[in-house]
């Protein structure tokens, strides 16, 4: 996608601003952070150790939150912003069970995959090539997931009067269906939780 380095210029603006903060990473407040978390995490089976890549890791703020749960895990934790990479080294390197990386080839296939955010930002992308870029990637985090893999989206039942050009709005439909067709036939779509956005959740 060639307007990615706008995109990670944008993030390095915010995070240069805010730093290891849920503002630093473009989201309201730690509570909006803390609730996409909480559906994200509706993939994983924590009965058991897993492992688990975080797709668009930032300063690691999800590794931190499954800490908090005493969730038994391996992290590997990835992201196109080297100053949000090197930050999650700083405040969690140390600690042997997790891994943060800039260079997705590095990623080697877990249990799960999850992302938030990285869909809400496109900037001057147009719709459409913004869209074949969300259902690129979504492929790419299936191929890497053996159990399953989740994701969240800004939703296109956003009032109107609030959304703004540079931010992708998607149709939870057509990603839905999309997951069901190509993916999994265990798919779940919520889009309960109160806020502009909606979480999928891919069961393999």
């Amino acid at each position: 996608m060639k307007n990615l380095k706008n995109i990670r210029d944008y993030f390095k603006e915010k995070f240069e601003k805010f730093g290891a903060t849920p503002l630093g990473e473009d989201w309201n407040s730690v509570e909006s952070q803390v609730i996409r978390f909480d559906q994200l995490i509706r993939v994983i089976d924590a009965s058991q150790p897993y492992s688990i890549i975080d797709y668009g890791c930032g300063y690691g703020a999800l590794y931190e939150y499954l800490r908090s749960l005493n969730h038994t895990f391996t992290y590997q934790g990835v992201d196109i912003l080297e100053e949000a990479v090197l930050r999650a080294k700083e405040l969690y390197g140390r600690l042997r069970n997790c891994e943060f990386i800039t260079n997705e080839q590095d990623l080697v296939p877990a249990d799960f995959v999850v992302e938030s955010g990285i869909f809400n930002i496109k900037l001057e992308a147009d719709y459409d090539n913004w869209t074949s870029h969300v259902l690129t990637t979504l492929n790419k985090m299936n191929n890497l997931a053996k159990k399953g893999f989740s994701f969240n989206c800004l939703t296109n039942y956003s009032d109107t009067e609030y959304m703004r050009s540079d931010l992708y709005y998607a149709d939870p439909c057509l990603l839905f269906d999309y997951c069901k067709v190509n993916f999994s036939k265990n798919v779940a779509l919520l889009h309960d939780y109160k806020l502009y956005d909606f979480t999928i959740i891919v069961r393999k």
